[in-house]
């Protein structure tokens, strides 16, 4: 079964290679143009922007919810880092710069 996969990934990748070699220099450019365009789209950030701000609020809801359940039977480095979280969500809801290493710009 993983041969399977393998192959088709190999041919997929040849596949590629050879559309990508006929395209030429060009039509990569094209292609990054609309690539970088897509990112600046003011639409297409705002839907990301919304969908991180999302996956902070369910992280912050887990953390909580495992915190409740196993606080006390967690390192007490990762307690420290849940109760830094509930002290931020506490204040105003949004989290600037937290212990692992993320931010919210």
């Amino acid at each position: 079964m993983a041969v399977r996969y393998k192959l088709t990934f190999v041919v997929g990748l040849a596949l590629g290679y050879v559309i990508g070699t006929r395209a030429g220099r060009e039509r990569y450019e094209q292609m990054k143009k609309s690539a970088k365009d897509l990112a600046q789209n003011p639409a297409v950030r705002n839907a990301a922007e919304s969908a991180a701000q999302t996956g902070r609020q369910v992280a912050g809801k887990a953390a909580h919810a495992v915190g409740d359940k196993v606080g006390d039977r967690l390192p007490s480095s990762v307690t420290d880092r849940i109760q830094g979280l509930r002290e931020r969500s506490a204040g105003n809801g949004k989290v600037e710069d937290d212990d692992w290493g993320t931010s919210n710009t």
